[in-house]
């Protein structure tokens, strides 16, 4: 029988996601993508899953895409088969927080799925970058995107220009991760962020995060509207009530997720 390759496994309300293409180095293949988006809609329409960690091999999390697969392609079969938007596009309208957890190589395409992910945990030995200028070609998976807006123009400038890579420590410094662990703590520790978050009402959890990304996509103005919408539209939840309640009689709150 033929072994899958992306692993899941539950951990209370928190999934840990595994890609395990057979190679260490885990290209981004469309066969690898699918799975993944397979594997993350089934999470999306479990209720009892609030937060998911993405993570990869010790070797890489993702060293890039699949070159022996895109070097022979033309430009009608990329545009017409959209290329990258067939299948990552859904990766992005995933509502509930995604956590990458990430060792070893997150280049290219690796580095593009770690910043599509809402938090970035990496060990010390992660490199991230967009190498794709040293194959003439441009990052096509938002790495000319979201990389400026997570680390800046300057870094992004110089990474996708050179395409060197950042270790992990420079990563962290230009706000590209949100931490640095040691190896063998890695997915410990995104796992116990990921419980974290998920003690937390499932409604209001998705809310923050649409919140949070509107203000990628809008004004400050329409941003905070949107954001005061969301904090109304709260008090009609049964778990604000708890929420507050527990406060006030200073408990731990009980979430029903309504």
């Amino acid at each position: 029988m033929e072994q899958p390759i992306v692993h899941t496994e539950l951990h209370g309300r928190v999934a840990l996601v595994r890609l395990a293409s057979g190679n260490p180095l885990n290209p981004l293949t469309d066969a690898l993508i699918d799975a993944l988006v397979s594997a993350m809609q089934r999470i999306e329409a479990d209720p009892a899953v609030h937060a998911t960690v993405l993570t990869g091999s010790d070797k890489a999390f993702a060293a890039g895409a699949d070159i022996v697969g895109m070097a022979p392609l033309d430009y009608a079969t990329a545009f017409s088969e959209d290329l990258i938007g067939r299948n990552w596009d859904h990766l992005r309208r995933l509502r509930k927080p995604l956590i990458a957890a990430v060792r070893g190589y997150a280049l290219g395409g690796g580095c593009e799925l770690a910043m599509m992910c809402d938090i970035v945990i990496a060990a010390r030995d992660a490199l991230f970058g967009q190498p794709e200028i040293k194959l003439g070609i441009v990052p096509g998976a938002g790495g000319t995107q979201r990389l400026p807006r997570a680390a800046g123009k300057s870094t992004a400038m110089l990474a996708c220009l050179t395409g060197e890579a950042l270790p992990a420590s420079d990563a962290l410094a230009c706000g590209l991760i949100s931490k640095v662990v040691e190896p063998d703590a890695l997915i410990e520790e995104a796992l116990r962020i990921g419980q974290q978050i998920a003690r937390h009402s499932l409604p209001v959890i998705v809310a923050v995060k649409e919140a949070v990304d509107r203000s990628f996509e809008s004004s400050l103005a329409e941003g905070l509207l949107f954001e005061r919408r969301l904090f109304h539209a709260g008090f009609s939840l049964a778990d604000q009530k708890e929420g507050m309640a527990a406060f006030l009689e200073r408990r731990t709150a009980r979430f029903v997720n309504r």
